[in-house]
């Protein structure tokens, strides 16, 4: 298991001074925004506006501090997301843009290279044991509070911001113990190998 402390991630503002971008984890290593097979990362979103666009990747968006936005995914109608709502899975290429519904808002985001990786995003409200459910990777990433991780061969103790990395050969099975009330998120990432 590897463990990513909040304080070793990295924040960037963005270009239209709309927010900034906590990367939590990247594959491969050092990836660029072109290069990356698949990134996890925190959003502070300020102000209205765009998504910027992400040809051939495959987006999740889950909100879990604010009152929540209305995204917009193409021509279809506006979809409402606020902390404890289901997380919306939308292609990077297509025109996406949000309004705050009321002040800033944080979101957690997943994104994937199509035909390298796929993922599914899930809200953990309560201490559960899992499996890898055919995925190859887990990250495991607490809320408000922190989450205790344990796996056959480590355990780890997690803060908000914090992030547990197991992969499947290793860990085969897990745990996951939410501290307080507000659960935390699990990422699945399932890699595709050319045949």
């Amino acid at each position: 298991m590897k463990v990513i402390r909040a304080v070793d991630c990295r924040t960037t503002p963005w270009k239209n001074g709309g927010g900034s971008t906590t990367e939590i984890a990247a594959e491969p290593s050092g990836a660029s925004l072109d290069t990356f097979d698949w990134r996890v990362s925190m959003a502070k979103v300020a102000s209205d506006g765009p998504f910027s666009e992400f040809p051939g990747i495959d987006r999740t968006l889950a909100v879990i501090k604010g009152s929540g936005l209305l995204l917009t995914i193409g021509s279809n109608a506006p979809v409402t997301v606020e902390p404890g709502s289901d997380p919306v899975h939308f292609a990077g290429d297509i025109a996406t843009s949000a309004r705050l519904i009321a002040g800033e808002i944080t979101d957690l985001n997943v994104m994937t290279r199509r035909g390298r990786f796929s993922h599914r995003l899930l809200r953990i409200p309560e201490s559960v044991s899992c499996d890898f459910d055919g995925h190859n990777i887990a990250v495991v990433l607490p809320l408000d509070s922190g989450a205790a991780v344990t796996s056959k061969r480590d355990v780890a103790a997690l803060d908000h911001g914090d992030a547990a990395i197991l992969v499947r050969e290793r860990d085969t099975c897990f745990r996951i113990a939410p501290v307080g009330t507000s659960g935390c998120y699990l990422v699945l990432l399932r890699e595709h190998r050319a045949d």
